[in-house]
């Protein structure tokens, strides 16, 4: 599958971006991109209301160290696709699936909460993972491109809320995805290596680029899966599940050489998104961060996270309903926000880790993600 457009394919971090080619004297002058939209593919760790629209909002306290009330996502504010945006001078993306008061302007976000590479066989209820996974989402974009394009000769509103035809090869795409097909696995009581098995079809499925997280320090995946202690490495991670990030990481990165010789007017940039993740556990508290692994938001528990009872969750007592699963009051000191995603303050660090480039190959600041090297 593929977007059919004549474009500059830049990918950084979990990001693809399509420009067209800049001629010679401006690559040489290395003015800065003018990315005048973003379209967005992925999972919770980027999605800005699409699984709130398909199956209730993201209950409080989501959202309220920011936006004050829930958001859509699932975190206590800012998402690493919110910095982005921001850094790029535009407003934040409206989900594709959100009817209410969007505006699609300046891009889409095609991300949901809980979705995958692979297609699962199982439903969210019974699994927890999204059924719109990556596939889903290139059609509702494709069938977006083209769709916009009719509604937008209405003219009035329609026109004002809609992307022109010319800002979609004048775009960041940008892709953050790959964590809930690892850890489908695992929940399905696979063994390390019979995961590691499936990487190489899920890598196969996915047609750009992506990148894996350290699964093996979030407290969802921990607290359910258990591990040996002399499998837990000095920073409290679990070894194995991190091994096999890091392996799905070596096989996108070959994949990247690959896509460099067969889209050789693309201009592609891996960013190693794992190891400033993995910072935050292990060099966390210098930068503030007291709690690398246990959750601002959630009840009990060694991590603080209880996968029956969690953020925001509420229990009967004597007849009235008490909340448990609460935030804490200093969310900005800790990594995790409810034991699967990260705060804002955590998506602000990663921002501002890969936003120059320094964890780039080559080292392309974000801002300059439109020319080739």
């Amino acid at each position: 599958m593929a977007f059919g457009l004549s474009s500059i394919f830049v990918i950084t971090i979990f990001a693809i971006s399509l420009t067209n080619l800049a001629p010679v004297s401006l690559v040489l002058a290395r003015k800065p991109c003018r990315f005048h939209a973003i379209f967005n593919f992925g999972d919770s760790n980027s999605d800005t209301g699409g699984l709130s629209a398909a199956f209730g909002q993201a209950p409080p306290p989501n959202g309220f160290s920011y936006f004050g009330a829930p958001a859509g996502r699932y975190t206590d504010g800012r998402l690493l696709i919110d910095f982005i945006a921001e850094s790029l001078g535009l407003p934040y993306l409206s989900a594709f699936l959100d009817s209410v008061g969007t505006n699609f302007s300046h891009g889409a976000n095609f991300a949901t909460a809980g979705s995958t590479i692979r297609p699962q066989n199982t439903t969210l209820q019974q699994s927890g993972f999204s059924p719109i996974s990556l596939n889903v989402q290139f059609y509702e974009f494709n069938d977006f491109h083209a769709r916009t394009q009719v509604v937008r000769k209405r003219g009035g509103v329609f026109e004002i809320l809609m992307p022109k035809k010319e800002h979609f090869s004048n775009a960041l795409y940008t892709f953050d995805i790959g964590q809930n097909d690892l850890t489908a696995g695992y929940f399905s009581n696979m063994s390390t290596d019979e995961v590691k098995a499936y990487v190489p079809d899920v890598l196969n499925q996915f047609q750009t680029i992506i990148q894996a997280s350290p699964v093996g320090c979030l407290p969802y995946v921990m607290e359910r899966i258990p591990v040996l202690a002399g499998q837990i490495d000095d920073y409290g991670c679990a070894s194995p599940f991190n091994e096999v990030a890091q392996f799905f990481n070596r096989g996108l990165k070959k994949i990247v050489e690959q896509l460099r010789k067969n889209l050789p007017h693309a201009a592609i940039t891996y960013v190693d998104v794992y190891s400033v993740k993995y910072s935050l556990i292990s060099q966390g508290s210098k930068q503030g961060f007291k709690h690398p692994l246990r959750t601002c938001c959630g009840h009990g528990g060694k991590y603080n996270y209880n996968k029956n009872l969690g953020c925001g969750a509420k229990v009967n007592k004597h007849g009235k309903e008490v909340l448990v699963g609460a935030p804490c009051k200093d969310p900005w000191t800790y990594v995790n926000w409810d034991g699967v995603h990260f705060t804002e303050a955590a998506n602000k660090y990663i921002f501002e880790r890969i936003v120059n480039g320094s964890l780039s190959d080559p080292p392309t600041p974000l801002n300059m993600a439109c020319y080739r090297n």
